[in-house]
């Protein structure tokens, strides 16, 4: 351990036994349990909230989550000479949640949907901030597709990657809009549901925002979540949709694995109407090739990685299976949407 860090721990006022590198981080073995010490680039307004949903979690003993230990003197994160922010969190040795194997996929599923159950505070609590908006944060990407497109166009010499990535642009822009405009068209009679809820008082619901392999640890037995930092409030769907959209895209978008996670997470917490419409229209929207796109665009262009050729092949290759999947186990939702 270094001695900035070691510095900066002292102000935790732990016993420090040994430390080792990990997860790109500092973990400390010390007198109160195995501990991981880590940059944190967030705000503290994000920090604190977290440290909220998580002591809420822990005092509902349903799921075992890491939590944020406070210094000596209260504070939840340190700060070096050059002002960076780290923070020191609880932890439990062990591995990744295994995405090949299906009956812990089904077990992660459950566990997220007694997360989510955990997951709330009141309505009143001061600071909370608002809900998010999935709808905007499409036409944020949409925008960023069509200026991707342009540049593309625009750019004289082409490398094989860049044409077949052009090549594929109309299709999935067209897809993305369609599916930013139905998605904006629904929301006026999501908007008036979540009105009448914030109306009378229910609790706000938070989700871990990466609840991927990752960060579901399986420790002496039992899972441990970890790496809240991008906790939200917004639908536990988003949680959901992302451990599905993994899933579903090593499967080759597998409808019986498809609707094995539905009923898994159901059989502990109530899919709506809303929340489905909600899961179908996240999983629709072309997020992958959105990815695809970001990742070029915002790396060097004079070496591009043969992996972004071999990612957008294996999109397009889904890309049946994939809304043979939408309309089969989501057959129902025009229904719904009306």
């Amino acid at each position: 351990m270094n001695d900035r860090a070691a510095g900066l721990l002292e102000q935790y006022g732990i016993e420090v036994r040994g430390t080792r590198k990990g997860r790109g981080a500092i973990l400390c073995d010390t007198d109160r349990g195995c501990l991981i010490f880590k940059e944190y680039a967030g705000n503290i307004d994000r920090l604190e909230l977290q440290d909220r949903v998580l002591k809420e979690v822990e005092r509902e003993g349903c799921v075992a989550v890491e939590q944020i230990v406070p210094t000596a003197e209260g504070a939840l994160f340190v700060q070096d000479n050059d002002g960076i922010k780290y923070i020191l969190k609880t932890w439990k040795d062990g591995r990744e949640c295994s995405i090949y194997d299906k009956e812990e996929c089904m077990d992660v599923v459950r566990l997220l949907a007694r997360l989510h159950k955990s997951m709330t505070l009141p309505a009143d609590t001061p600071g909370l901030p608002p809900l998010f908006s999935p709808e905007k944060e499409y036409e944020k990407h949409n925008k960023e597709l069509k200026k991707v497109k342009k540049y593309l166009q625009q750019r004289s010499q082409k490398q094989p990657f860049e044409i077949s990535l052009l090549n594929a642009f109309d299709y999935f822009l067209e897809q993305a809009l369609s599916v930013t405009e139905e998605w904006n068209a629904y929301c006026a009679v999501k908007n008036k549901s979540d009105a009448k809820a914030a109306e009378i008082g229910e609790p706000i619901t938070f989700c871990h925002g990466d609840y991927q392999y990752h960060n579901i640890i399986k420790s002496d037995g039992s899972w441990f979540l970890v790496n809240f930092e991008k906790c939200i409030s917004d639908s536990p769907i988003r949680d959901l949709y992302l451990l599905m959209r993994k899933l579903l895209e090593k499967s080759n978008w597998s409808i019986p694995l498809g609707k094995e996670l539905l009923e898994a997470y159901e059989a502990e917490k109530e899919v709506t109407a809303i929340n489905r419409i909600d899961l179908y229209y996240r999983l629709a929207y072309p997020e992958k090739f959105w990815k695809i796109v970001n990742f070029y665009f915002n790396s060097g262009k004079a070496w591009i990685p043969g992996r972004n050729q071999e990612k957008l092949e294996k999109l397009m290759a889904q890309e049946k299976e994939k809304h043979r999947f939408l309309e089969e186990v989501f057959r129902n939702v025009s229904t719904l949407k009306g």
